[in-house]
């Protein structure tokens, strides 16, 4: 069993330059707010707002866009990203501008995702 021994190279991880560059450039995207929509089943769809500081209260702002949209919403905690809002139905474009007029983020720094 000697002769069948084989000494297989060090693990090389291909990933592990652009995996120190996205640790690198989360620093520099964490000022970002996210606004994404998700595909329920059907017609039916989630906007989720992630991103916002955490010196802001993500429940009176909900409640104003709750008010404003006419849509029922939740805030979620996640082990990754934090607290992310959710709001019913396709409202991307609504809290975009909602935040940009609240003076909650600046235009530049809100990532609008989706389809």
């Amino acid at each position: 069993m000697s002769d069948l021994d084989v000494q297989l190279p060090s693990a090389f991880d291909p990933f592990a330059e652009a995996n120190a560059e996205d640790s690198g450039a989360g620093a520099g995207t964490k000022d970002y707010v996210h606004v994404r929509i998700q595909q329920r089943n059907g017609r039916k769809s989630l906007t989720t707002v992630q991103g916002l500081k955490k010196e802001y209260s993500y429940n009176k702002i909900l409640k104003d866009l709750k008010k404003e949209f006419c849509c029922n919403g939740t805030v979620v905690q996640d082990p990754e990203l934090g607290q992310v809002i959710q709001l019913q139905g396709d409202q991307r474009k609504n809290v975009a501008t909602f935040l940009v007029q609240a003076g909650i983020a600046k235009k530049e720094n809100i990532k609008i995702h989706g389809f």
